[in-house]
């Protein structure tokens, strides 16, 4: 429980402080919940720093698509633990990218940020390549901080395994 707490300050707070955009560690925190956070209220965690940090920053009109993807990302951590290996780990955290990426960006063309034609669709995904990149980078850094870290934790010391 105490880990979950400290994940969800840590989470909230990579989004209030300074920070390249884009460049955080959410997308990462999803995956790793979905790995070690077991159903049926474990898709909670990354939702919630979502959820909180949205209302302390401000609300818009794409939110239910970002936390649909953190949702579905958690759902690909579930996959992830039955089969987890450093290779598998890494394909998940670029497919986890792509994800958000996909279902934000469609998003944001869905609510009228780009006209509703195949060109505005094109153009919104376009412009959001350089967030993109950010965001992979950024995902491909905490993936490793977050699962390294835990398994070099709890191989050491028997009481850091997750159970929530």
């Amino acid at each position: 429980m105490w880990l979950a707490a400290i994940f969800i300050i840590i989470g909230i707070a990579s989004r209030l402080i300074p920070h390249v955009p884009n460049f955080s560690p959410l997308v990462a925190v999803a995956l790793f919940s979905g790995v070690y956070w077991k159903k049926p209220y474990g898709y909670l965690l990354p939702l919630s720093i979502y959820i909180i940090s949205d209302l302390i920053i401000g609300t818009h009109n794409t939110m239910a698509f970002t936390w649909l993807s953190i949702i579905m990302i958690y759902g690909l951590g579930t996959f992830l633990a039955k089969k987890r290996t450093v290779v598998t780990t890494g394909f998940y955290a670029i497919i986890s990218s792509v994800l958000f990426f996909v279902v934000t960006n469609l998003g944001v063309w869905m609510m009228g940020w780009y006209p509703p034609t195949l060109e505005g669709l094109s153009a919104c995904f376009t412009y959001a390549i350089p967030f993109f990149r950010t965001s992979l980078a950024a995902n491909l850094v905490y993936v490793v901080v977050l699962f390294g870290s835990y398994e070099y934790f709890s191989s050491r010391v028997k009481l850091t395994k997750a159970t929530a």
